[in-house]
């Protein structure tokens, strides 16, 4: 299966948390997207590998996902390894995605950061034909992605572009309250940590208001490019 977009995370909940309204309306827009999740998020304080596994199908089905892949890479230890490189190169050359989105390379959570560098040079070496790679079986063709986006998760950064998601802005909602082990649960007995918060997930939909503000919407998701981005008319902006 070819997908137009593939959003890839440290954690099963981060592609959430940081641009799902943009997959949604993505979708809803006809275009064929997956999200490669590189460990299970076992090392969070709350939930388990079962039960995040669980929540994190339950967001896919909700936000219209065509895959959801796990590289099951230990949580805590995303290292950029030749072995690491090449489980993610196997992923791209098998979606053959036009667009990735990921992680900046400046966040709160080494995870994170150690994510960027991985898919960054996943992203580079899966074009180059001398490196060989096979994926169930079958030797895979070189192939590298147009273009690659940064999401926002807990630092800021100037965006290169804002996408307006107002109409579309439930369904990330929704797809948040399926994790119900990380967020917000009055019915939970495990321990409070700083996501589980009743202010959490307002601070995460304020940013959003935030940003769509900045672009006189109601909501908006902010992207950041390395490179410089063309357009055909100052009108497609508007």
């Amino acid at each position: 299966m070819k997908l137009d977009v593939l959003a890839v995370a440290a954690h099963p909940d981060d592609i959430e948390l940081s641009c799902a309204a943009t997959v949604a309306k993505l979708v809803q827009q006809k275009y064929k997207v997956g999200v490669l999740d590189l460990t299970e998020g076992e090392l969070g304080t709350r939930g388990t590998r079962e039960i995040r596994r669980n929540e994190a199908e339950a967001a896919a089905k909700i936000l219209g996902f065509s895959a959801r892949v796990n590289l099951k890479i230990p949580d805590g230890g995303i290292e950029v390894t030749k072995k690491n490189v090449v489980k993610v190169m196997q992923i791209i050359r098998h979606f053959q995605p036009d667009i990735l989105f990921i992680p900046h390379w400046q966040e709160r959570h080494p995870d994170h950061v150690h994510a960027h560098h991985l898919v960054k040079e996943a992203w580079f070496y899966s074009g180059l034909e001398k490196i060989p790679t096979t994926y169930l079986g079958k030797k895979q063709s070189p192939f590298r992605p147009k273009k690659y986006f940064h999401y926002m998760q807990k630092y800021e950064f100037q965006p290169s572009f804002i996408v307006d998601v107002s109409g579309i802005y439930e369904r990330k909602k929704e797809s948040l309250l399926a994790f119900t082990s990380q967020f917000y649960n009055p019915k939970s007995k495990e321990r409070e940590t700083l996501l589980s918060s009743k202010l959490f997930l307002e601070s995460i939909y304020a940013r959003d208001r935030h940003y769509g503000s900045l672009i006189n919407v109601e909501y908006g998701e902010p992207f950041y490019s390395i490179e410089p981005l063309g357009v055909q008319s100052v009108f497609f902006m508007m």
